[in-house]
């Protein structure tokens, strides 16, 4: 006798129990640890939340045909700037705010100056955050210094690197109205198993669905796929909402994905299509 206790019908229904509410991830090479796993309807309540619609405005292709170019509607009259947070290596999609007479604002600590130049372009040497300090500012505090005693409509294209969820939690609610087009790419969303996590990203989610719709989900190639409980994610993915005021028929969704618009961020890595659970196939 090893001194192993054989597990019983108890032990069988207490572990199927445990898998329900429980997920394991991975912790570096030295081992695993539990977490608290979110209830599957609740996933996928945020996910049908964020079905992309068929706006009235056709979609149009702002940057690069790589990363660095966004799906935005063509619904451009009366914007009078871009906020973008975020300067990567590339300003593609700056560049063609600025080429329809948009303003662009740029922000980025990590960074001296944008890839390229425009005479309408305006850089800030500062991440975004929650909170304005030497090297961070709230997106409330850049607005209100680029364009004071000011009210009209803006774009918000944001790919800032987990830094959106607690940056879209310190949003102004009268703020968040202003950008009639918001573009960001969200991070880390095989976290949403993660109850904690969950918890966070979804309350991000909704304040944007308070005033605005989802019309494009982009999936970037180079991130990784999980599935749990039958749901799939794309770790990284990029998100065009739209205000609710530009949309007719919020109930109209989009069902051909990827859009011919589309194109791979990365040229060496598999393509990726969104998953269909993120859209009314």
């Amino acid at each position: 006798m090893n001194g192993q206790v054989k597990p019983n019908k108890k032990h069988k229904t207490f572990e199927k129990f445990l898998k329900r509410i429980l997920i394991e991830i991975p912790l570096s090479k030295v081992g695993k640890f539990l977490i608290r796993k979110t209830n599957k309807e609740d996933l996928k309540s945020l996910i049908r939340s964020l079905h992309p619609i068929e706006c009235e405005s056709p979609l149009i292709r702002f940057g690069p045909n790589t990363d660095g170019g966004y799906l935005i509607p063509n619904d451009l009259d009366g914007i009078e700037a871009c906020f973008s947070p975020g300067v990567s290596q590339v300003s593609g999609f700056e560049k063609d705010c600025a080429s329809h007479g948009i303003k662009v604002f740029l922000a980025d600590n990590s960074v001296d100056n944008p890839a390229e130049q425009d005479e309408l372009f305006d850089f800030t040497k500062k991440f975004i955050g929650s909170f304005s300090n030497e090297n961070f500012t709230t997106i409330e505090d850049w607005v209100n210094t680029s364009l004071p005693q000011n009210h009209s409509d803006l774009i918000l294209q944001m790919d800032i690197e987990s830094f959106e969820y607690e940056t879209i939690l310190s949003f102004p609610e009268e703020l968040m109205k202003r950008f009639r087009i918001i573009v960001i790419e969200f991070h880390q969303l095989k976290q949403l198993h993660n109850s904690s996590f969950f918890f966070i990203a979804n309350r991000a989610f909704q304040k944007i669905l308070n005033h605005h719709k989802c019309v494009h989900i982009h999936p970037n190639n180079i991130a990784n796929t999980s599935y749990i409980d039958s749901v799939e994610i794309i770790d990284t993915m990029e998100f065009t909402f739209l205000r609710r005021d530009r949309i007719k028929n919020e109930e109209k969704f989009a069902k051909n994905f990827p859009h011919p618009l589309d194109f791979d961020n990365s040229l060496i890595k598999p393509s990726k299509d969104l998953p269909k659970n993120w859209f009314r196939s």
